[in-house]
């Protein structure tokens, strides 16, 4: 049975639509867990119990109970809370609530991927091929829950906060998961206007649109550096720090070597994060401006016209963020167009990349 490559198999519109909706679940995850960041909520659970902490404690003693154990289990950020005024069992009721949202949601991430699974693999014939990649996105998805608890694990320490390293982990596998599934998306959607002499022209545009997903990956590491270091509360001006390209106490030896400073100096990390900005933003235009002059389809010019967009505003939420002194709406609003940002990149790469055609259910 031949199959045209805008319809791999006969559920394929539902399937994408299905895999669009998990997309925005993802997006709305990575909003709620900014928020949980920004009001430091994320150590309130101390407990990891996937089946018993759907329910919130009940009754007043439950809540005294939970409030005990966060007080021993993160004991350091307890008592950072606690340095002007001693934190009372409404202020902990008031994280718990961020913490709690954000484990529900992944939750529900997880039943709305994993059911409608079951059901297309049961009931709608697709090639093998396919039922592995929507598989690995189960995987994806189990994986992620299991990082995210290991996150948190390394804020019941003497700092009261969790490690930058696994915070960055934890949204870099949230953001790949949502390209991965963007990715399946748009080999699934039916506009395809296929001229494969166009696809033999756009080698060039495809290698550079590598690479900027690769300069915006890393940018994407430093963004979660920076949050996990709280580097976006210093020197809140732009484009200077301080007065200075380079402020004074950003000595690229105070952590020892540089390049353990390039990690762990929350000065150095913000001056490489903002740059890194700008590098992106000017990479992004070169990489428009030499695709408007070429003869494009009108979904590859759909997907640069998008990451023009997305990268101009991504940069001004930067700068406004920064310069707010870390407006948890602004810093929620910026997170969420890197994953904008990430899909119109992906996107773009993806036109640019000749589709396989698809032959057999049985492939």
């Amino acid at each position: 049975m031949s199959l045209a490559p805008n319809a791999p198999f006969p559920a394929s519109r539902q399937v994408a639509i299905w895999l669009w909706m998990m997309c925005t679940l993802i997006v709305l995850m990575v909003a709620v867990g900014g928020i949980t960041r920004l009001t430091e909520s994320g150590l309130s659970m101390v407990r990891w119990e996937p089946v018993k902490g759907v329910i919130a404690p009940q009754t007043p003693e439950a809540w005294q109970e939970a409030f005990d154990a966060y007080k021993v289990k993160a004991g350091a950020q307890f008592e950072k809370f606690s340095a002007d005024r001693e934190m009372t069992l409404q202020d902990y009721q008031k994280i718990y609530f961020w913490e709690y949202t954000h484990r529900l949601l992944g939750r529900l991430i997880g039943i709305v991927y994993a059911l409608p699974l079951f059901y297309f693999l049961l009931r709608a014939p697709m090639p093998k091929s396919w039922q592995i990649k929507l598989w690995i996105g189960l995987f994806l998805g189990a994986a992620q829950g299991v990082l995210g608890w290991f996150m948190v694990t390394s804020g019941f320490a003497d700092l009261p906060y969790v490690s930058h390293f696994r915070l960055a982990a934890h949204l870099c596998l949230a953001l790949f998961v949502f390209a991965y599934l963007l990715w399946l998306i748009l080999d699934l959607m039916p506009f395809w206007t296929h001229r494969r002499e166009n696809y033999d022209k756009l080698k060039g545009l495809r290698i550079f649109a590598g690479f900027f997903l690769g300069l915006l990956t890393l940018q994407i590491v430093y963004g979660a550096f920076t949050a996990g270091l709280r580097a976006g509360y210093m020197y809140p001006t732009y484009p200077m720090m301080g007065g200075r390209f380079f402020p004074m106490d950003g000595n690229a030896s105070a952590f020892g070597s540089f390049a353990r400073n390039l990690v762990y100096n929350p000065v150095l990390v913000q001056f490489v994060h903002r740059h890194l900005g700008l590098a992106v933003f000017v990479m992004a235009v070169v990489l428009w401006a030499l695709a408007m002059r070429v003869r494009l389809m009108e979904r590859q010019k759909l997907a640069v016209n998008l990451l023009l967009i997305a990268v101009s505003l991504q940069f001004v939420l930067g700068i406004f963020t920064l310069v707010s002194g870390m407006n948890i709406g602004l810093a929620v609003a910026h997170q969420v167009c890197a994953c904008f940002l990430l899909g119109a990149a992906v996107m773009t790469f993806h036109e640019f990349t000749a589709p396989k055609m698809v032959t057999s259910l049985r492939s």
